[in-house]
């Protein structure tokens, strides 16, 4: 099927009554997530993931990517009218969208954040459209030990990306693959790591180590480091753009978007470096006249360009994981263990086996951003209310939340048990700076990687050497390599350069 013939599709079955209505919710919910800083979507999809055992695949994953979206979006308004970023991706929004808001222009900030945010998810969502089948097909060349090395790299990069430190990044995945162990061997049948917990033997359910990492172990955290204090918004204003406005905000638009799919479709590409690039582009390419109001009076090409960036990037982290079944990003991981819960398991063969419901997924984005612009723009007011809601409520209700999601999923005590052991542990990584995201993408792609491994050695004889023999697989190990071994060897060459 070809990219136009599966829009067709899709659309015919996005633009139902239930479908429109789930995306709705999605943007909805999203948004606000988005708004609340702390609160990201892979937090709220981790609560919601219970609903997988209630909820139509289709309806689920509509109202996750509709999270997804409308978080990206949400969190340019907190960046903008309290200069506290709500998502990471934000955070360079920042630099000039809330000095834009304290002389006066929050309202033209917020608005090119918003139409930007449609424009590159727009861009990035036809990017998914025509970009995914051709990984497809690149993708179903690859043997076992090709997509065993593809795992590698994203386990390292992954880990090396998300946190401070490279050697807690490993920590948390070593953990994650420990937690993915856990069970019956499929190939021996022999118990591993159940320690005679009958319990154990279908191993741990991944929704309920993302609740715990993401929801129970976020709450935690926040109610030991929360400090009481009042919440400042600035005077939004007129949401509008001048003619002036909108010649400085286009093209910042389309670099933006340029710039940031490319980095969410690599491993741990992520909406951080992008933005930053971005924004140092703006800053380079602006006219004279206009590059005195960074860093002083706030310019709108500083909050377009990064923006659009973050939203394209965010777009495109959807593309390995449903292309090649690789998870990228935190979202990107928890959305990848709901596929499992439905028994889906994303990767090359998804566009044939699950094409009417991947279709009817990249339409609903196409709605999403349709959804979004009109929910951010007229609904500001309504986002800025939600940041008066007391923070020990907030997280005392996710804890209410995630508790009965995971109490239902199994009706089981001994769930709940490990729900709030790990939540405790999360609790712990944070203080510490761990990364939590390694913890799940360890978890999800362990045993794959573990079968992977175990075919390629099977195919070759129990010769290790296939690895590097395979010029795919090799190519793909060095970059690994690359990954983990070039920022050190970097730093050291930059401080022997002085």
């Amino acid at each position: 099927m070809d990219s136009l013939a599966g829009l067709a599709l899709g659309f015919g079955n996005a633009l139902t009554v239930t479908n429109l209505a789930w995306a709705l919710l999605g943007c909805f919910l999203g948004t606000a997530v988005g708004v609340l800083p702390g609160i990201g979507p892979a937090l709220t999809i981790a609560l919601l993931l219970p609903i997988t055992f209630q909820v139509s695949a289709t309806g689920a994953f509509i109202l996750f990517c509709g999270v997804f979206y409308g978080a990206m979006y949400g969190g340019s308004t907190t960046s903008i009218l309290l200069n506290t970023p709500g998502e990471s991706g934000s955070i360079i929004t920042a630099l000039e969208g809330a000095k834009m808001a304290r002389n006066g222009r929050a309202g033209p900030a917020l608005a090119t954040a918003a139409i930007g945010s449609f424009v590159a998810g727009t861009v990035g969502t036809l990017g998914i459209a025509f970009l995914g089948p051709v990984i497809v097909e690149w993708a179903l060349v690859l043997g076992p030990a090709e997509y065993f090395s593809l795992m590698v790299l994203c386990f390292v990069t992954v880990s090396a990306v998300l946190g401070s430190s490279a050697l807690r990044g490993l920590a948390s995945l070593a953990f994650g693959l420990l937690l993915g162990l856990i069970g019956i061997d499929l190939q021996t049948g022999q118990p591993r790591l159940t320690f005679g917990v009958p319990e154990l033997l279908d191993g741990v359910n991944v929704v309920l180590v993302a609740v715990a990492l993401f929801a129970v172990g976020e709450a935690l955290h926040m109610a030991w480091r929360h400090h009481e204090g009042k919440v400042e918004v600035l005077e939004v204003g007129r949401l509008t753009l001048s003619r002036t406005d909108l010649k400085r905000s286009f093209w910042p638009w389309m670099r933006g978007a340029g710039i940031g799919f490319p980095f969410g479709v690599l491993p741990a590409g992520g909406t951080e470096m992008p933005t930053m690039l971005s924004y140092y582009a703006e800053r380079k390419l602006a006219k004279p006249e206009y590059q005195k109001e960074f860093g002083t009076t706030g310019a709108i090409e500083g909050v377009a360009g990064p923006e659009a960036a973050n939203n394209a990037a965010a777009a495109g982290i959807l593309v390995p994981m449903l292309t090649l079944g690789l998870p990228t990003s935190a979202t990107a991981a928890i959305m990848l263990s709901a596929f499992q819960s439905y028994g889906i398991n994303p990767g090359p063969l998804l566009f044939t086996q699950q094409a009417e419901l991947v279709w009817t997924l990249i339409a609903s984005l196409f709605i999403a951003n349709v959804m979004l612009v009109v929910l951010n723009l007229p609904l500001v007011g309504l986002w800025v209310r939600i940041l008066n809601i007391p923070v020990p409520q907030l997280y005392a209700g996710i804890l209410v939340f995630a508790t009965i999601g995971t109490y239902g999923i199994s009706n089981s005590v001994w769930d709940l048990v490990i729900l709030y052991t790990l939540g405790v542990v999360a609790m712990f990584m944070r203080r510490f700076d761990f990364p939590v995201a390694p913890v799940v993408i360890g978890m999800i792609l362990g045993p794959m990687a573990e079968q992977a491994l175990r075919q390629a050695l099977t195919i070759g004889q129990g010769d290790w050497s296939i690895f590097v023999t395979r010029p795919g697989s090799a190519v793909i190990l060095g970059l690994a390599v690359l990954a983990l071994a070039g920022p050190r060897l970097w730093a050291v060459v930059a401080k022997r350069r002085g």
